[in-house]
């Protein structure tokens, strides 16, 4: 991060020489200059001037139990905007039902798994931004979504992730119907990060809405009967072919605590 630095700074030349101008201007005798010997001395900066920047300048310490062990992708640098493109899901109660048998259940072979609190499918990577970055990206981003109608989805087929270092896994409800419409979004949402030098999207990427996740990379406990058992929950849930069929309206870009939001014709 750019640090801020407090600066002292004299007089310039030139601005000596326009106050002297204004006093031959007003007719007034210029005063006679101090010596440097007979200058006056500076006065300290208050302490509470100082430590503000000091504090400032503090290294940011990531304390990954603050967030329930998640490790950061990339570290945390004042300017620095985590940033990100996806779809967002509107829950229902009925699905809300769903989640907590497929969590319950889950938890069985994973106990320390927990439920997400939003839902969405991702169009992007999580990239950095700089905070002059921001607004330009939006409005690369508006322009080419502009065109995109809304359409529909069908996510139905659970699958368990992990992100790419392993120290998180997931499980998520992956698209079955509607794949090819999302490609068609992360191929336009792509050409903005290439606009900005900024990495695109996974290849052959699986689309999915991310139901729970737990530290560390459990897929050995969650793959298997455990996966099985859980689409027979989602196959048998009163119905679900309805409750998983998703009208998708809007695209969203969160940056830091921005948001914000793209509507689908």
């Amino acid at each position: 991060m750019r640090r801020a630095a407090l600066v002292g700074y004299s007089s310039s030349s030139s601005e000596e020489e326009e106050e002297g101008e204004v006093g031959r201007r007003g007719g007034a005798e210029e005063p006679p200059r101090a010596s440097s010997s007979e200058a006056a001395p500076r006065l300290p900066v208050p302490d509470s001037v100082l430590n503000m920047f000091k504090e400032q300048e503090e290294e940011v310490v990531d304390d990954s139990s603050k967030h329930g062990g998640r490790v950061r992708n990339f570290p945390h640098e004042r300017g620095n905007w985590a940033t990100y493109v996806y779809i967002p899901y509107e829950v229902r109660e009925d699905f809300l039902e769903l989640l907590d048998l497929l969590v319950s259940h889950a938890r069985t072979y994973a106990s320390s798994l927990t439920a997400m609190e939003e839902f969405h499918i991702s169009l992007s990577q999580s990239v950095v931004l700089r905070y002059h970055w921001i607004n330009p990206f939006v409005q690369s981003l508006k322009e080419r979504l502009a065109s995109f109608d809304r359409f529909f989805c069908l996510a139905d087929q659970v699958k368990v992730y992990t992100n790419q270092n392993k120290t998180r896994t997931f499980i998520g409800l992956e698209v079955s119907a509607g794949h090819f419409q999302l490609l068609e979004l992360v191929s336009e949402v792509d050409k903005v990060m290439q606009e900005f030098d900024l990495p695109m999207f996974y290849k052959d990427p699986s689309f999915h809405i991310s139901l729970a996740w737990c530290v560390g990379d459990l897929t050995g406990r969650l793959e298997g009967q455990c996966l099985r058992e859980l689409q027979d929950i989602v196959d048998r849930f009163e119905d679900s072919a309805h409750l998983l069929r998703v009208q998708w309206e809007q695209i969203r870009c969160k940056s830091g605590n921005k948001y914000f939001s793209f509507p689908l014709r």
